[in-house]
């Protein structure tokens, strides 16, 4: 998705009622990647994901250098040789809710988002389960779901390919309020 496609997306969402449009509080995106080395786990809560509770559409662009590590090497190689952020600074998923929910109803919603994740300068058509929850005025977004990281042409370089998994499990927590301007 381009900037000019992610502004015209963002405008949309945020032109309609404010009250339909939410915006995260706090956001927890992270992911583990099991290895016979060192097992392979970030966080990250530099993410401010957005959603039209009017249109289901929500965004979340995910600077890929705020992934925080236990060691600081292990951070300087993702950055520099997997994920090359100097020249892809940002993952993006932009989607839909699948399914219909009254905000009106505090509760527990399983849901399906349906959209496309750009990563490493590759596009993907994803859909990913997961729960959201409504207390009051706050959304809470939960979904755990499996990258192949051949699928966004991260290379696990030949020396690690039997000790570093080719899959990364993504764990998404993110709790929204109602976005108003300041």
């Amino acid at each position: 998705m381009t900037k000019k496609n992610l502004f015209i997306l963002l405008f949309a969402i945020c032109s309609g009622s404010q009250a339909q449009v939410y915006m995260a509080r706090e956001a927890d995106i992270s992911f583990f990647s099991p290895s016979t080395i060192e097992n392979i786990e970030a966080h990250n809560g530099a993410c401010k994901p957005v959603i039209s509770t009017a249109t289901g559409e929500m965004i979340f662009k995910v600077p890929v250098t705020s992934f925080k590590f236990s060691s600081a090497l292990m951070q300087e190689h993702f950055n520099e040789n997997y994920m090359e952020s100097d020249k892809f600074p940002f993952a993006l998923f932009a989607g839909k809710l699948n399914e219909k929910i009254d905000y009106a109803q505090n509760g527990c919603y399983k849901v399906t988002a349906t959209g496309t994740l750009t990563m490493h300068g590759v596009t993907k058509n994803i859909t990913a389960e997961g729960t959201l929850t409504v207390n009051g005025t706050e959304l809470t977004i939960s979904s755990v779901f499996n990258v192949h990281l051949a699928d966004y042409d991260i290379k696990v370089p030949s020396l690690y390919v039997d000790m570093i998994s080719e899959n990364v499990e993504v764990r998404v927590h993110a709790t929204l309020q109602p976005y108003a301007k300041s």
